[in-house]
């Protein structure tokens, strides 16, 4: 997605990181495990959970995290294994090691399956020739809603259930000796990070706009921009020097990056979506296999605590951090003009359209489809579930604070429509 530099940061700034996890090492255990055991039923307590933990023997799973320990950007991550230790009693415990130290991004996936990590966050988009049907899934984004709150919830609802449902997809990982146990979860909507004001055709004709995919290269060019690849540590310098007009980015990245001051003037349109980087959470097999029934159970339930997180103490957060931010510098937040909006609705059409003819899907046809189908669908539940846009993102600052959003009636509500399906028993 990016040039080869730094790529702990990368990784962070690719996905703002869509919630980076990567628990490493080879799982220690003592005597008398075995990868059966009794289960519990979905919906089991806290102390049903400690209960049934009480003659497993202590489980040590090493983990890394992304960023430094309290950041933002391992903040929900922390929580989710808190939470896992918590619930088992103990048993099950984590050692955390920070900054990727055990592997980098692009070598997740390698060692994962090596044995170096049990369980890693593959980031498709570094390795689109090794993943090819996973990496469709970026394409697939431009359908998601990009407002604040629903969009929020509805673009990490629908990818993951259309992962869950494509073989191709579950294949991939599964060939290489990896189990999928969170899919296509994101850090928040990409926008277009501007010097100037870039919101109409003859405003962004000729911009030099930096880019981290094809498929955003697509729609740059659509819309009359010039699509260029900088790298993440050097946006700043490119965005102060002139060097580029605009940076692709999430509002993550852009606190990261600290080039918010020089692009302070941002385009994110709710109706006309750029294309968000997405990241993949696995477990090697033969790990997995051998953790009690008991432990895997736990490991899925408490990923509800992983989707609130991801959403709670990341995105939103960081939205209101960064338009803070964009107001400071005299910015603000705006949508495209509607000639603007209508031509790149057009080029995310074709985009998706492109998907019928991906020799990688059995039937691209379907997966394009199913695509489509599946983002309306959660539109639409989001909807019934009674969320709404009461700001844009220039107003979200001021309206949001921590808890004002009850979001537990979506997380129950994906965890059993996607999740469920696929609990150990």
């Amino acid at each position: 997605m990016f040039s080869d530099k730094p790529k702990a940061l990368l990784r962070f700034g690719a996905l703002a990181a869509a919630g980076v996890v990567a628990l490493t090492g080879c799982a220690e255990t003592g005597g008398g495990n075995s990868g059966s055991g009794e289960g519990l039923a979905y919906g089991a307590s806290k102390e049903e959970y400690q209960a049934a933990f009480a003659d497993i023997d202590r489980i040590t799973l090493h983990t890394q995290s992304p960023g430094a320990a309290g950041s933002t950007a391992g903040a929900f991550l922390e929580n989710y294994l808190k939470s896992v230790e918590e619930w088992s009693g103990g048993k099950i415990e984590f050692d955390i090691a920070y900054s990727d130290a055990i592997a980098k991004a692009a070598q997740i996936d390698d060692a994962v399956r090596d044995g170096r990590l049990d369980i890693g966050q593959v980031v498709a988009i570094y390795e689109p020739k090794e993943y090819p049907a996973t990496a469709a899934l970026l394409d697939t984004s431009v359908l998601s809603d990009q407002s604040v709150v629903t969009g929020t919830l509805q673009s990490n609802a629908w990818a993951p259930e259309l992962a869950f449902t494509t073989p191709e997809i579950v294949a991939e990982f599964e060939d290489k000796d990896m189990k999928l146990m969170f899919p296509a979860y994101n850090a928040g909507v990409n926008a277009l990070f501007c010097t100037d004001e870039r919101t109409t055709s003859s405003e962004i004709k000729g911009a030099n706009i930096s880019v981290g995919n094809t498929a955003g290269t697509q729609q740059v060019k659509s819309i009359g921009g010039n699509a260029t690849s900088v790298a993440y540590t050097e946006l700043y310098e490119a965005l102060q020097r002139g060097v580029i007009d605009c940076s692709m980015s999430s509002p993550a990245v852009g606190i990261l990056g600290g080039f918010i001051e020089a692009a302070h003037e941002v385009v994110i349109d709710p109706d006309a979506g750029l294309a968000v980087p997405t990241g993949n959470m696995v477990i090697n097999q033969e790990v997995w296999n051998k953790l009690p029934l008991v432990a895997r159970q736990l490991l899925w339930d408490r990923m509800k605590t992983f989707i609130s997180g991801s959403i709670e103490d990341k995105i939103w957060p960081i939205t209101v951090e960064a338009v803070e931010e964009i107001r400071a510098a005299g910015g603000s937040v705006q949508a495209f003009d509607p000639e603007l909006r209508a031509k790149l609705q057009e080029t995310n059409k074709s985009i998706v359209d492109a998907l019928a003819k991906n020799s990688t899907f059995e039937d691209g046809a379907q997966f394009a489809a199913n695509a489509e189908e599946l983002a309306d669908k959660w539109s639409a539940i989001v909807a019934e579930l009674g969320y709404t846009n009461e700001s844009d993102y220039n107003g979200f600052a001021d309206w949001y604070s921590p808890g004002k959003i009850d979001i537990g009636p979506f997380v129950d509500k994906l965890f059993e429509e996607v999740f469920l399906p696929h609990r150990p028993s």
